[in-house]
Formats: C-alpha cells, sequence, structure tokens
C-alpha cells in the first residue's frame, strides 16, 4: 500500500511507502533542476571513467542515449554521475536535469511525478498519471520547442522496476543509470554498459593524500601505496579508513596492523554510520548485504549467499570452477542452502549446473567476477567483500567453510599436474585459504592440502620455495599439534628431502638418520612412515656419495617390504627399483638394467601401463641400457618412452620434458652430437616457456645444449654457455648446490677443449678444493675431479704429474668404490694411457692387457669402453714393436 499526500494536506493509513509531490510552481523556467544531486565528495579524484562518459554521451553525433554505470558497491558510480550532472549543469548543456534516487519503482515513480508537477503542471494527488505525463513530456514534438534534458536513475536495484519507466529515445535528452545490476535487461535496445571498476593505484593514493591533507595530515607514500593495497583499490574504503585515520588520529602504519589482525572485524574499524564522510548511508562492511539478498533470491534460489561465503575463503584474485563443483563443495552447498521462504521443504541437491547459475547470480550483483572462458580464474572475488562476508560467519561456521574449501581444493588436484598454471593457480588458493582459515586446518589434524601445496611447489622445480613452505609446516604441525604426532614428522621428512633437493644432500641424510629414530621410538618400525623414511634416508645416502651403502639400505628395506607387506605392493616395487638404480650408480649397469627390465615386467602385471610408477621404470631401464653400452638402444627406448609420455600427461608435463631430454641425450652418446644440439635447443626453448628460466630442470637443459654444442665441434661456444650458466645458476642454486659444481667442472673441461689447458687444469684445482669442502674425499663427484684435474695435468705438458695422481686416484677409487666400478675401471685406463705417454709403453700395454682382461668380464665385449680399450691396447702394442720409447 503506497499513501500519498500533497503539501497543507494529512493522509491516514499504514504505508509500505509514503511519496510527497510538490505542488506546481507557477513557472518554470530553462535550466531546470527537478531533484537533489549529490554534492561532489571532499577530494574527488577525476578518474578515466569520467572521461568515458562524456565520450560516450557526447558521441561526436553518433551517441547512445542511455548508457548504463555498472559495478559493484562502493567503487563510486553515483559519484561519476554526479560529477557528470554537475558538469552539464555548470556548462549550460542541458535545459532539464532530472535526478532520481531509483532504488525502489516507487521512488522512480515519484521522481518523475515530481518532474510532472513541476514541468507539465501534472496533477500532484495522482502520481502514476504525473509519472507518464512526463515520459509523454520528454517524447519530441513536431514544432515544440527541443528540450535538452537529463535523467539520472541512481541506484538502480531491479530491472524489473523500470518496466514502462524508460525516458524515451530523444536526440535531445539523455539517459543516465548507475546500478549494481548486470542483467540483460538493462542493456542493448540503445543503452549501453560502461564497467565502473577500481582506482588506480596512482588515483589511491592521490585520494588518500588530498584526504589526509584536508585535515592537516600526512603519511609516507610507501604507507599510503601499501595502504590502497590493502584495501583493494575501493573508493568508498579508502573515503572511510581516510575518516577514520582522522577520527582516531592513528597512523596509517597503525591502522594497517588493526587491518591485518583477522580478529578485528571490518566494522569496528571504520566510522560509525552517523559519521561517515560525504554523506555516506553505510559502511563498506554492510553496502554489499543488500545485494547479496537479491542474489540468493535469484534461481537457483538459495545458492548465492552460500557459494559467497565459500569464495570468500579462497584467492580472490582467482578460483578455478573445478574447485567450486568439486563434490565436498555440492554437497556443502546443498547443505547450507538457504531455506525456502516457506519453509519445510528437504534442500535439493545443488549440482554443477546450479553452481554456474548462482555464479552468474552474484555476478549480475556486482559481487563477484565471472569469466567462464578463463576456467581455471573463473571467479574473482574482492578481498574487501571477502572480508566482510566472512565477517559475518560464526567462528564455527568459519571453521566448517575452511575444512569445506581445503577439501575442495583437494578434490580439484589433479594426481598428475600436466597444467602448470592451474597447479600455481591452485597453490595461491591454498595460500589464500591458510591465511583466512588460521588454525582450523590443524584441527583434529593438519589437512592434506597443506602437503600437497608444497609438493606442487617441488614438483614444479622450486625447491627452495618448496623448502621453505614444509620448514614452515613442520614448525606449526610442531606448535599445534606436538612434535611427536604423525603429521609433524611427514613435515619433518618433507623438510628433510627438499634440503636435498635443493642442494643438500649431507644435510638431508642427517636429517632423515634423526627423523627415522623419533619415528622408531613414537610409530614403531613397521609404520608404513617409518618403511618411507628408511626409503628416503637410504636415497639421500646414495645422493650424499654413498652408493654401495644406498644399495644395501634399499636391500634390507626391500627383505623387510616383502615380509610385511609382499612382493606386489607398490612400496614394494618401488624400493625394487631404487635398489636397482643404486646397484647401477655402485658400479653395476648391467645387473641394474637386467634387474629393472624384471621389475617392468612386475609393473605391467601389477600397475598397468599407464601407471607413473611403470612409465618411470621405464625410463630407468633405458637409462641403464645406455649406460650398460647401448645408446641406440636408449635412444630407441626414450623415443617409444616419450611417446606413451605423451599421452598419459601430456606435452608440458615435467617427466614428458625429461623423456625429451633423455632421448636427445642418447641420440648424441649413440653418435649424432648435431641432432641431440638442435632437439635440446628446442626442448630448451619450450621448459623456459612451461617451467621458467630458473627452473632447475631448465638450467640442467641449459647445460646439456652447451655440451652438445661442444661435442657439435663448438668447443669456444659451449665454454661460453657454460660460463654464462654458471653465473645464472650462482645467483639462483648458490655456489655449493650439486648443478652448480657441475656447471664449473664441464666449464673447466670445454675451456681446456677450447685450447686452454692450463686454465683447465686451475679451474679443476679450484673445483676440487671447493668440492672436498661440500661433498667430502669420498664422494664420486670430488674423484671424478681429480681425474679431471690429472688429465688436464697431463695434456698441460706434465704426463709424469698425471701419471702419478692417477696412481692415487686409483688406490683411492679401489678403496671407495671397489675394483669393478665403471668410474675405477675408467681411471686405471687414463693411467695406462699416461704411463705409455710419459715414456712406458711396454707398461702402458701391460696394464691395457689386464684392463681389458676385467672389462670383458664386466661390461662385456660390445661396450664402448671395452671397445676403447681394445683399441688403446693395440696401438701401444704397435709402439712397444716399433720399438718406441715415447709417444708421439
Amino acid at each position: 500500500m503506497h499513501v500519498y499526500a500533497d503539501r497543507g494536506s494529512l493522509a491516514v493509513g499504514r504505508a509500505d511507502s509514503v511519496t510527497y509531490v510538490a505542488p506546481p510552481r507557477r513557472a518554470v523556467f530553462w535550466p531546470h533542476q527537478v531533484g537533489v544531486i549529490p554534492r561532489r565528495a571532499r577530494s574527488f579524484q577525476h578518474r578515466a571513467e569520467a572521461e568515458r562518459l562524456q565520450t560516450a554521451v557526447v558521441g561526436g553525433g553518433t551517441a547512445v542515449l542511455c548508457q548504463v554505470l555498472t559495478g559493484m558497491g562502493g567503487v563510486g558510480k553515483t559519484q561519476l554521475a554526479a560529477d557528470y550532472a554537475h558538469t552539464v549543469l555548470g556548462r549550460g548543456q542541458t535545459d532539464v536535469l532530472v535526478w532520481v534516487t531509483a532504488g525502489t519503482r516507487p521512488a522512480i515513480v515519484a521522481g518523475y511525478a515530481q518532474a510532472g508537477v513541476e514541468l507539465c503542471q501534472a496533477d500532484p494527488t495522482d502520481p502514476e498519471q504525473a509519472a507518464r505525463t512526463f515520459l509523454a513530456w520528454l517524447t519530441p514534438k513536431v514544432g515544440k520547442r527541443p528540450c535538452r534534458w537529463l535523467i539520472v536513475l541512481d541506484d538502480v536495484a531491479e530491472p524489473g522496476d523500470l518496466l514502462g519507466l524508460w525516458p524515451p529515445d530523444s536526440q535531445h535528452g539523455r539517459t543516465l543509470v548507475t546500478t549494481r545490476r548486470r542483467d540483460a535487461a538493462l542493456t542493448g535496445q540503445g543503452r549501453r554498459r560502461i564497467d565502473v571498476g577500481l582506482f588506480t593505484k596512482v588515483e589511491a593514493v592521490a585520494y588518500l593524500t588530498a584526504a589526509l591533507a584536508a585535515h592537516g595530515r600526512s603519511e609516507s607514500a610507501d604507507q599510503l601505496t601499501a595502504l590502497a593495497a590493502d584495501l583493494g583499490l575501493l573508493p568508498l574504503a579508502l573515503s572511510q579508513a581516510a575518516a577514520y585515520l582522522i577520527d582516531t588520529d592513528v597512523s596509517c602504519a597503525a591502522y594497517r596492523r588493526q587491518l591485518a589482525d583477522r580478529a578485528n572485524k571490518l566494522a569496528r574499524l571504520l566510522p560509525e554510520p552517523p559519521t561517515l564522510p560525504d554523506d555516506q548511508a553505510a559502511t563498506v562492511a554492510a553496502v554489499w548485504s543488500l545485494s547479496v539478498e537479491r542474489a540468493d533470491a535469484l534461481r537457483p534460489a538459495g545458492l548465492a549467499r552460500p557459494l559467497l561465503q565459500l569464495t570468500a575463503m579462497l584467492d580472490s584474485n582467482g578460483i578455478p570452477r573445478t574447485v567450486l563443483i568439486s563434490e565436498p563443495a555440492l554437497a556443502h552447498l546443498t547443505t547450507h542452502r538457504t531455506p525456502h521462504p516457506d519453509g519445510g521443504h528437504e534442500p535439493e541437491h545443488a549440482t554443477a549446473d546450479d553452481v554456474d547459475l548462482a555464479l552468474r547470480a552474484l555476478y549480475r550483483l556486482s559481487l563477484i567476477e565471472h569469466t567462464p572462458d578463463t576456467p581455471h580464474q573463473a571467479v574473482r572475488v574482492h578481498q574487501l567483500i571477502q572480508r566482510a562476508t566472512r565477517d559475518t560467519l560464526t567462528p564455527e561456521h568459519q571453521d566448517r567453510l575452511a575444512h569445506t574449501a581445503a577439501d575442495a581444493l583437494s578434490a580439484a588436484w589433479p594426481g598428475i599436474e600436466r597444467d602448470t598454471g592451474l597447479a600455481q593457480i591452485l597453490r595461491a588458493n591454498t595460500t589464500a585459504l591458510t591465511g583466512h582459515a588460521q588454525d582450523a586446518l590443524y584441527r583434529p589434524d593438519a589437512h592434506a592440502v597443506l602437503y600437497r601445496a608444497g609438493q606442487s611447489l617441488g614438483d614444479s622445480g622450486q625447491v627452495i620455495a618448496a623448502h621453505d613452505h614444509f620448514r614452515y609446516l613442520a614448525a606449526t604441525t610442531r606448535l599445534h599439534l606436538g612434535p611427536d604426532h604423525p603429521d609433524t614428522l611427514t613435515a619433518r621428512g618433507n623438510l628433510a628431502s627438499y634440503r636435498g633437493e635443493a642442494g643438500d644432500a649431507v644435510g638431508a641424510t642427517t636429517a632423515f638418520a634423526e627423523l627415522l629414530k623419533r619415528m622408531v621410538q613414537v610409530l614403531g618400525p613397521d609404520h608404513p612412515h617409518t618403511r618411507t623414511t628408511r626409503h628416503n634416508l637410504a636415497s639421500w645416502r646414495g645422493e650424499a656419495g654413498d652408493p654401495v651403502g644406498a644399495a644395501a639400505a634399499f636391500a634390507e628395506l626391500l627383505n623387510d617390504q616383502l615380509k610385511v607387506l609382499g612382493p606386489k605392493h607398490p612400496d614394494t616395487l618401488i624400493t625394487r627399483g631404487n635398489l636397482a638404480s643404486w646397484k647401477g650408480i655402485a658400479g653395476d649397469p648391467v645387473g641394474a638394467a637386467t634387474t629393472t627390465a624384471e621389475l617392468l615386467d612386475d609393473q605391467l602385471k601389477v600397475l598397468g601401463p599407464d601407471h607413473p610408477h611403470t612409465l618411470t621404470t621405464r625410463g630407468n631401464l633405458a637409462s641403464w641400457k645406455g649406460e650398460a653400452g647401448d645408446p641406440v638402444g636408449a635412444a630407441a627406448a626414450f623415443a617409444e618412452l616419450l611417446g606413451d609420455r605423451l599421452k598419459v600427461l601430456g606435452p608440458d608435463h615435467p617427466d614428458t620434458l625429461t623423456a625429451r631430454g633423455n632421448l636427445a641425450r642418447w641420440k648424441g652418446v649413440a653418435g649424432d652430437a648435431a641432432s641431440a644440439a638442435t632437439t635440446t635447443a628446442e626442448l630448451l626453448e619450450r621448459m623456459v616457456q612451461v617451467l621458467g628460466p630458473d627452473h632447475p630442470h631448465t638450467l640442467a637443459t641449459r647445460g646439456n645444449l652447451a655440451s652438445w654444442k661442444g661435442e657439435a665441434g663448438d668447443a669456444h661456444g659451449a665454454a661460453a654457455a657454460f660460463a654464462e650458466l654458471r653465473d645464472d645458476q650462482l645467483k639462483v642454486l648458490g655456489p655449493d648446490h650439486p648443478d652448480t659444481l657441475m656447471t664449473r667442472h664441464n666449464l673447466a673441461a670445454w675451456r681446456g677443449e677450447a685450447g686452454d689447458p692450463v686454465g683447465a687444469a686451475a679451474a679443476f684445482a679450484e673445483l676440487l678444493g671447493d668440492r672436498l669442502k661440500v661433498l667430502g674425499p669420498d664422494h664420486p663427484d670430488t674423484l671424478i675431479t681429480r681425474g679431471n684435474l690429472a688429465s688436464w695435468k697431463g695434456i698441460a705438458g706434465d704426463p709424469v704429474g698425471a701419471t702419478t695422481a692417477f696412481t692415487k686416484l686409483l688406490d683411492d677409487q679401489l678403496k671407495v668404490l671397489g675394483p669393478d666400478h665403471p668410474d675405477t675401471l675408467i681411471t686405471r685406463g687414463n693411467l695406462a694411457s699416461w704411463k705409455g705417454i710419459a715414456g712406458d709403453p711396454v707398461g702402458a700395454t701391460t696394464a691395457f692387457t689386464k684392463l681389458l682382461d676385467d672389462q670383458l668380464k664386466v661390461l662385456g665385449p660390445d661396450h664402448p669402453d671395452t671397445l676403447t680399450s681394445r683399441d688403446s691396447l693395440a696401438y701401444w702394442q704397435g709402439k712397444v714393436g716399433n720399438g718406441d720409447s715415447e709417444a708421439q
């Protein structure tokens, strides 16, 4: 019921709204204004949107007659409209301006009726007729003096409220609408939508500076920039924050600390409604509540509110659709659907289609941005809408939401991260969730998504970031759950692993040894986590330079797993693969190839051909084929594996990229260095795009490319490429990382190949000192460096010194690696050669004869090293037969 009263009269009755219509004045002169235009805000910022509005309205003769300013509550739509209205009035560009506060249909009718009374002498007792009279008056009339008019409909809440009330088209008239709605009904038919966004950083800082300066306050530009970011560049929030700073006399830094404290509700950090600046009616904390109610009433009714609450726990910059339509999310939305007004109805189960419709409802009310064509970032929500939404929740409700969001992220996270962009977005959402959830994700245990995010960092090659993630997680699980909780121990295990991945294999070994003792005490020797720790300890023991010890530890672990888990358990199969690999690294590549082939047969039966572990074993088998002397077979196996990796994992998965790198490598080893260089260059380009330039795999591929450049005949180019790579690795990985040390090794070698044997020897001597410090004297890489130093000493003109150095190295390798290790056999070959070069061809012949016998037993007759020894033996036998005492 609506009750209307004329001036000087009294209307009695219950009313939903009361509309007052003033009587007509005797004469109306142009320009004439109906309604009150809001005054410009203090420190009003002239924005790009104002220029867009002016251009759109004027339009150079092709103007659209109606402009619809739309955007979320608080972006300044009304202020832009008011600025435009004041401007056109001040410039004499309009004859009649009508400002209507258009929140309801009765309010629109009342505004039009007032204009009808003032401009057309319409009957004030019949507002509906007066409104129609005004709209008819706006329609151009032949022979009548044209009237330039502007109608502003401010804050339209429902498109249906304008049914039959749109101003008519007129070449002399313009309509300007402000609204939070983005419904199709508001645009089209000669109406243009202009999206009003946030302040730019420059505008936000300029506003804050001016608003504070007007009250004699100043703050540093850095603090104001940070505050603007904290408030998401939202004009209304900046206005109210500036007023709060002035009223409370707190510093910007102190205010930002209060904002960062999640215990403070947003409403506590804003002025109270009676003291809001610039005639504002509501705080930023309350400004969206009506929009939420309206969105929740749209189809599918009752889902918009709980869906907005769920998005409030995630990343404001982009939420994947798959998270919001996951089973945990749908179950939560079903349970928390806003009840039907008449009650008594069981909530319908929410579907993915329902979620899409609810997202559109929120979008139509400008509460979210929704871009279905970018599904990984389908939903974006302003950070203050998120905070205001969370502020409405009870602690219990917020905790439930945190777990729902975590479950939804876990459900949406692919087991195999084929899409690195999606993985990054899921990690960003997990980071946002942990900030909003506080300690909820540690009750009753640490949620699995916390570990998944760290693992994803590691999988993407960000090993330092993964290490830091698990260091924080280990500390927080210890704080919330205690030092002996399984989740704390698991976090410590991940921390140790990424300590090793970051280059500290010895530290990782020590950390796992300490962790294993604790796990045996707390969980027992047969607990799965204990066995996993034994597995990791064995691996890092090998990486730290003890492959024999690693193989022995894996053999012991395998025996225990066979008893406890059985031969077909995935963990047992993994241990068999690691045992084979460390046997090979310890000096038995042929045995490693044989054992890996047997494992592959079992994995095909138990896991199937497309299982990641099966594919990994195929790669290991191909590598061990190559190491055992069959590079052509290795290249063929990797070519076949690459095809399957592409089908199962996609072209950009790290394992697919690794397979491409291995294929290039074995092509080169098989004799086609030019093809290897070309293939590696193509791979590097893709890795930079997919993984980024600083990913360890990208850096390693640069090293491979440099090597194949050298092998293809460009020693100088190889040395230059390794020098550049070394500089980048020093910045990214640090000086002690194994990859950095290996690059220095390769740089020294190619420096020698490029014609500087003295410089190569000096570089290897310097590298040896660092490897002794970082890795110790018995590490295989340290021993290899000693061999290279000996070789380049000889090439630089000291064959006797080379012979002496190789003799000492051989003694140490026999102790550390054993007589049958490939590196030991290589050193024996080098020692034999330098004996001959130093003037002892007989000694060289004798040494090569013994070496060849051992290589035939250990490596077989067709291994490249065996064939090389045959050639060397023939060479030195020829020297002895010719009576040469010195090699030429």
